[in-house]
């Protein structure tokens, strides 16, 4: 694969004819950024705008990577619904994009994923038979298998009971290193634990949180990675 550019947007979106928000936001090439800020404000268009999808509104503004190569051919996406498609089972979802690109699937690739999701003793199941938080580990597999350059993610672990959660963090960590990263979260742990970057998006624009010195994937008990979700966690609550 590429080399994992830097992305950076900029510019104003506009929804119904009025401004939702202001943004001049760069994610630094193979780190993670984490966008953090009140529900509405638009960080799940921030990645649509990315991707070049449909928003329902206007964005005027520039969006390039560092490398001045187009960027959506080359991102992962991972939305906050599962989008599984239902007549197929865990392991066909998963390889569905190089299925769909007549490329032949990475099987070892995807043994070692579903492994590593604990969803081996599921792959034949349909996403009717599945739980919503292993739904979501299917989604974060199939993401995974993709194993592009630049990848988003949409509130990857929102699904997930508190353990398993930490796990998924954990090897998303591990499966994505060197890759841009950029993340959309409501939890300021998860934001203290894995950002390299931590960005609020408001009306106004992005303001940089500064995030623990320690480099990620921080310890759940680390005292900087407490004592930056307890202040995040105090500003979002005054800004809501």
């Amino acid at each position: 694969m590429s080399t994992a550019p830097a992305i950076t947007l900029k510019g104003r979106y506009d929804l119904g004819g009025a401004p939702l928000f202001h943004a001049d936001l760069t994610v630094p090439a193979g780190q993670w950024t984490c966008l953090l800020g009140p529900s509405g404000v638009g960080k799940s268009t921030v990645l649509r705008l990315i991707l070049g999808l449909e928003t329902g509104g206007s964005f005027n503004g520039t969006i390039i990577a560092n490398d001045a190569a187009p960027v959506a051919p080359r991102v992962s996406y991972m939305a906050q619904t599962d989008l599984l498609l239902p007549w197929l089972s865990v392991a066909e979802n998963a390889v569905i994009g190089a299925r769909l690109r007549g490329e032949a699937p990475d099987m070892a690739r995807l043994d070692d994923l579903l492994d590593r999701v604990k969803l081996q003793k599921h792959r034949t199941k349909k996403p009717s038979a599945l739980s919503g938080g292993m739904r979501q580990r299917a989604a974060l597999a199939r993401t995974l298998m993709e194993d592009r350059p630049i990848v988003l993610l949409d509130e990857p672990f929102s699904a997930l009971d508190a353990g398993t959660r930490a796990d998924m963090q954990e090897l998303a960590a591990d499966v994505l290193v060197g890759k841009t990263v950029l993340l959309v979260t409501h939890d300021p742990a998860e934001a203290a634990r894995l950002g390299h970057q931590i960005v609020l998006l408001g009306p106004q624009g992005c303001t940089p949180w500064p995030a623990p010195a320690a480099a990620p994937i921080r310890a759940l008990n680390d005292r900087d990675v407490l004592a930056c979700q307890t202040a995040l966690l105090q500003h979002l609550r005054g800004a809501a």
